[in-house]
């Protein structure tokens, strides 16, 4: 892992900008309606100040790292962790150590004040597919309802994936399509504090955060090979007050994916590459309603991906997608950098435009440079039955190759400030 983190740094620092084009307004001024996660101390910090936390050790609990299946081990030190009348309380997973977990919920409310996962150790998932699709499991790791759960601790969850790729529809046609297992889950939990941890080659999704406020996550290192489909970094959905920050992240799909009932989140800090970038929806399939609003990403770097910074929404959906702002932009390589998509179609059918979608609106670009592989830097195809309005370019400087880019768009209303390159023109 420490060759891999040397490497991913050694790239950040050749292509993240030495300087700011132009003087840009705080993200506070950008921002103002989101106060988002209350700032926290260091968690070491934090477990040393005031009385001794009470500390459970999952080894005391019969966990044994030898390959056996360590489950109900893990779940008897959680009971005692949350059901303790200590104020603090810590479930540790020693260094050194990998142990077997089959799925398993840690639930609360916990009779703890606050309580801590210090993952040291590693968590293996098994890599056979039958131990979820026999019980008809959509989950590795799960933690639900719980308040002040911190997880951190610099150890690594395996989600042993490989085999759920090999067999997904995405690559082999002939499969049926099932949904795989998120490594780790949050859902309706808040103050929540998640950082310092490794999640590698999660069999689908490999951090999910659902039903939750008051979140803070930072300092993940997410990997999975760039051909492994559907295993997105980082999936926010139905959560309020979310930030993200200070994450490398390299996977086969979205680094970072946004979807409905998200609002009052920032994105910053963030390496991304391979992958399919980091983005809003998909939005409103199946005709379904969906919202997403006041989302600041800012300060991130993508490598050779697939996608930059993408607003993707289903025709024929209901909802909005609005107050969004993509800053301070490095791309090196990107695809498709900069692209909002009203006709998004993931379907094996042709997905026809419908007299119904998701409206977007208000969405802010200032500060993205780079490089485009392709000659389409800037694309917004929006929908004739609900335009794209009030978007905004500011200081953007993209090429392609041979230094020639283009920006176009269609159904849509384009502000240009500042400097901007490639100029944005309608398709006539």
């Amino acid at each position: 892992m420490g060759l891999e983190r040397l490497l991913l740094a050694s790239i950040i620092a050749m292509w993240i900008s030495p300087c700011i084009l132009l003087p840009l307004a705080s993200s506070e001024e950008i921002f103002p309606e989101a106060e988002g996660p209350t700032a926290e101390s260091s968690d070491e910090l934090w477990l040393r100040s005031g009385p001794p936390p009470r500390v459970v050790d999952v080894d005391d609990y019969g966990a044994s790292a030898n390959g056996c299946d360590d489950t109900e081990a893990f779940l008897a030190a959680w009971r005692e962790a949350c059901n303790s009348s200590d104020s603090r309380s810590v479930l540790l997973v020693p260094e050194g150590k990998a142990y077997l977990l089959m799925p398993v919920s840690f639930r609360g409310p916990c009779r703890a004040i606050s309580i801590t996962a210090m993952i040291k150790g590693t968590l293996e998932a098994p890599s056979n597919r039958s131990v979820w699709l026999d019980r008809n499991l959509q989950e590795w790791i799960a933690f639900e309802g719980i308040d002040r759960l911190h997880v951190l601790g610099g150890g690594t969850l395996n989600g042993n994936g490989q085999q759920w790729w090999t067999n997904s529809c995405k690559l082999n046609r002939s499969m049926r399509c099932v949904t795989g297992p998120t490594a780790i889950y949050f859902r309706r939990c808040t103050h929540l504090v998640v950082e310092d941890l490794e999640v590698r080659d999660s069999m689908q999704m490999h951090v999910a955060i659902a039903y939750s406020w008051n979140v803070l996550v930072s300092k993940l290192f997410i990997t999975a090979p760039g051909w492994s489909p559907n295993t997105d970094g980082i999936h926010v959905s139905n959560s309020k007050e979310v930030s993200i920050s200070d994450c490398t992240i390299s996977t086969g799909d979205d680094c970072i994916s946004i979807v409905t009932g998200s609002m009052f989140v920032r994105v910053t800090g963030i390496f991304c590459g391979p992958g399919h970038g980091i983005s809003i929806g998909s939005l409103g399939a199946n005709n379904s309603w969906a919202h997403v609003s006041d989302v600041l990403v800012e300060k991130a770097t993508l490598l050779g991906t697939t996608n930059g910074v993408r607003i993707k929404t289903w025709q024929g959906g209901h909802g909005y997608a609005e107050r969004i702002t993509f800053q301070d932009i490095a791309m090196h390589n990107v695809t498709n950098p900069v692209i909002i998509d009203q006709n998004y179609c993931d379907s094996g059918k042709p997905c026809h435009e419908q007299g119904s979608a998701i409206a977007v609106r208000n969405i802010h670009y200032r500060n993205i440079y780079g490089t485009s592989a392709s000659k389409v830097a800037i694309n917004f195809i929006c929908s004739e039955a609900v335009r794209c309005d009030g978007i905004q370019m500011q200081d953007i400087y993209l090429v392609g190759e041979g230094g020639y880019a283009t920006c176009s768009y269609r159904n849509a209303t384009v502000l240009q400030l500042g400097y901007n390159f490639p100029f944005c023109s309608a398709e006539m």
